[in-house]
Formats: structure tokens, sequence, C-alpha cells
């Protein structure tokens, strides 16, 4: 049996008296998009940040690639090749496109910060930022600034720094959001085209790309995972459109 790229496993976060990650399990296989989903405040934010370092767990452990990353931090695990996307841009909007691409090979590196004119010069780092770009589409918008980029090329520029990363699994944080149909629908292919590279962790409110892109859907609820399976099983689960999809299903 292929060992889960991540693997979480009693995954547990309380605030006070509020148990916000109530004993979570989840795994991430080779190739799989798997998406989590649930109402606001089901405590999927919380999941996201002991995930990628920015929190620690109360109980339970997280694996990437067999090792336990429970106390590592952000940078050590994204040196590890766990790439993440944000719900809100973090991207350094004064920079242009490729300087933001090359930022991310450079921090990919675990090099240490130098002049800006010397990362420019570094043609190592320009190659892998430049092979990012062309992989989501933005190879002409190289030498714009980040600023001028419309809603949709700064998701895909994300995206891009995200594979500077050589990732080893992607966790993506509402790529969807802002997007109108156009561009929700060339997000949704390219998130398709990019679990062949490294799986995807997906936390998505918008259901029609969940639907369309996930192997398997977890639903969150109250800081527990209520139900896992198949994206036919989870549409026909009673207590999930209890919980969160009604209509929708």
């Amino acid at each position: 049996m292929t060992e889960p790229i991540l693997e979480v496993r009693g995954l547990t976060r309380r605030f006070g008296a509020l148990v916000v990650s109530d004993g979570i399990d989840l795994s991430l296989e080779p190739g799989e998009i798997h998406a989590v989903i649930g109402p606001n405040g089901a405590g999927k934010t919380t999941l996201i940040a002991q995930i990628c370092g920015g929190l620690a767990p109360d109980a339970g452990t997280i694996h990437l690639k067999g090792r336990d990353v429970t106390a590592l931090t952000v940078r050590a695990r994204a040196r590890m090749g766990l790439a993440r996307t944000f719900q809100i841009s973090a991207l350094a909007m004064e920079d242009t496109v490729l300087q933001n691409a090359m930022l991310g090979a450079l921090g990919a590196g675990g090099r240490p910060w130098r002049m800006w004119h010397a990362v420019l010069s570094d043609r190592g780092l320009r190659s892998v930022a430049e092979a990012a770009l062309d992989r989501v589409g933005l190879t002409g918008k190289a030498a714009v600034r980040t600023a001028e980029l419309s809603h949709g090329e700064r998701r895909q520029l994300e995206v891009a720094v995200a594979l500077t990363l050589g990732p080893a699994a992607f966790v993506m944080d509402e790529p969807m959001a802002g997007l109108g149909t156009e561009g929700g629908q060339k997000m949704t292919a390219l998130l398709d085209t990019l679990r062949h590279e490294a799986p995807i962790l997906l936390v998505e409110h918008d259901m029609d790309a969940v639907f369309a892109l996930a192997d398997r859907i977890s639903v969150l609820a109250g800081g527990r995972v209520i139900a896992s399976g198949p994206p036919d099983a989870i549409r026909a689960d009673a207590a999930v459109r209890e919980a969160y999809l009604g209509d929708e299903a």
C-alpha cells in the first residue's frame, strides 16, 4: 500500500474551553485532490494553520512524506515541500511577477537573503521561476508589477510561487475565492493538472469546483470530521446535507 504524502492523526486544538479541532484524522495520497469543506466556523482555518506549522496542536501528529513534522516551523515544512497558497494574497504587490516567483525559489532553496541585483542575476533561480510562470500561463506577464494583475492572475501567481518549492504536497486555502465563472473554470483546469505533480489538500467553498476536482472529500463541522469519502457518497450523506450542503447537494 502506498504511504500517504501527508497524514494527520488525532489533531486537537483548544482555545480555552472551545475545542476547534477535535481529534481530526486526514490523509493525502499521491496524485489525489482531497477537499476539505464545511460551514463557517467549522475549524478549517485552524486545521490548515496546524498542518502548515503556523499553530501548534494540543494533541495529535502531522507526518509529511513519512516524517513527523508536528514540531517543525512553517519554513522547515516548506523546505520539505509543503506548499501553501492563501485565502488572502501574500504576494509582494510592488514587485514584478517574476520577482515574486524568484523570491519563492530563493526561499525554497533555503538560501540566505542577498541583495536584489544578485538574486535577479542568479540564472538558476530565474530558470525555476520562469518555468513556474510558464506552468500557470503567466510567462507574458513576467515584467508586470504584481499590483497591476487581475485577481485571477494573482491567484495564478500564488500557485506559481508554490510550484517553485518543487512541492511534495499543495495546501490550497480557497483558491477560487473572488474569481468569477471564467476565472474559476481556468483555476479548476489548472488544479486538475497539478495533481500529477503533487497531491492537493483543497479547502474550498465553491462546490462546483470541489465536486469537479476532488477524489475524496472530508466534511468538517464543529471541529470534527463528520464524513469522509468519494464525492458521490458525500453528496448523498444525510448528515452532510443537514450540516452543510443543503440544496447544493
